[in-house]
């Protein structure tokens, strides 16, 4: 493909675009921060790229750290619109989360949370929310036997199943379900769909992996190239039934796919608009994003003064536009691919969406 088969609306649109991007990696106003409040967890995913366990040796931060941290920002962020969202691990494993929630929602930030579900009992659901909890993102990924597969424990589907049927209930309350599209639950994908819009599920999200960690090794996790590239008119066909709210993740950009399988064009915000505090202090973007990337930890550093005057790394992307980018006439629209799709210390891409996709499109016409 080139950027000439784009159709023409789309190419004006994707040029603003881009040139929106660079304002915003110009001003980098902070409005979205990840912390990493524990490295347990309660399940042993098999895509996994932590070494997440019930006793991670890495301990959870304290309340206090990261609120430190947080107050650091004063002036720098609006606390009205910077969304504090905790992650891990699995974070219902703190027992600290209302005081936690009490805390942000005195500070004005609003926060959510990234859980598996296991944990998430009405009662307890009710309690974070009355904390002031706003947003709140359930993994479930297909029916029982491709979901307790791919994480590793059997009741899993079972609890995430009936903690994501809790939310529609809960007025004012921002949720989605995500799911990682992979080769065991691809062909059940119409019919899993269905059953999120009978529980009353209004918005999904669907991600793929990409080949490092655990999942470098297992091609289950991998979708060939014909069903990546079908995957993609899946997810237009449902944004267009409009029963369901459904966006592709914010990793990769899609080619002719732009605007057409989430609400926005690609844009790898890491660095630019969101931070994360990881479980030993280190100061990040995204939480997939360390070694090389990080940029300083909050033991020693000012949080405030790191967002300002470091991330650079982040904000001038030059450094990407080698090996197939570096001729790449798609390369002012994507930049690179998402951060987290690069070798930290070479720079090379790992995984490019818009080659897998064309590979699926050429197969399927032989």
């Amino acid at each position: 493909m080139s950027v000439s088969q784009i159709p023409f609306r789309k190419r004006i649109a994707l040029n603003l675009f881009s040139k929106y991007k660079r304002n915003e990696t110009k001003i980098h106003q902070l409005n979205y921060i990840f912390w990493e409040c524990t490295l347990r967890c309660n399940l042993n995913c098999q895509h996994c790229g932590s070494d997440c366990s019930k006793d991670a040796a890495v301990k959870d931060m304290s309340m206090a750290d990261f609120l430190n941290a947080l107050d650091q920002l004063k002036g720098v962020v609006n606390p009205n619109k910077t969304l504090i969202v905790l992650t891990g691990g699995e974070a219902l494993l703190r027992n600290d989360l209302e005081e936690v929630g009490a805390q942000l929602y005195q500070r004005g930030f609003p926060w959510g949370m990234v859980t598996n579900g296991m944990l998430l009992s009405q009662k307890k659901l009710h309690s974070l929310v009355n904390c002031g909890l706003r947003s709140i993102t359930i993994s479930l990924d297909g029916f029982e036997e491709a979901h307790n597969w791919l994480r590793g424990n059997k009741k899993s589907y079972q609890l995430a199943a009936e903690a994501i049927q809790l939310l529609p209930k809960v007025p004012n309350l921002k949720y989605d379900v995500v799911t990682c599209a992979n080769r065991m639950n691809y062909n059940d994908l119409v019919q899993f769909r269905d059953t999120l819009i009978k529980w009353g599920v209004a918005e999904w999200r669907i991600f793929t992996v990409f080949p490092i960690g655990r999942a470098k090794d297992n091609d289950m996790l991998q979708l060939n190239p014909t069903e990546f590239s079908g995957l993609f008119d899946f997810i237009k066909e449902t944004r267009q039934g409009g029963k369901i709210k459904l966006n592709y993740g914010c990793e990769g950009f899609l080619g002719s796919f732009e605007g057409e399988v989430r609400d926005n064009f690609f844009f790898c915000r890491a660095g630019i608009s969101v931070a994360s505090v990881l479980a030993d202090g280190s100061i990040s973007a995204c939480p997939s994003l360390r070694d090389n990337f990080i940029q300083g930890n909050i033991y020693k550093d000012n949080l405030a003064e790191v967002w300002n005057n470091r991330f650079g790394i982040y904000r001038n992307r030059s450094w990407t536009k080698t090996g197939e980018c570096a001729a790449c006439e798609f390369y002012k629209f994507c930049e690179g691919n998402g951060l987290h799709l690069r070798k930290e210390k070479t720079g090379e891409l790992l995984f490019c969406h818009l080659h897998r996709i064309e590979s699926g499109e050429s197969q399927l016409l032989s």
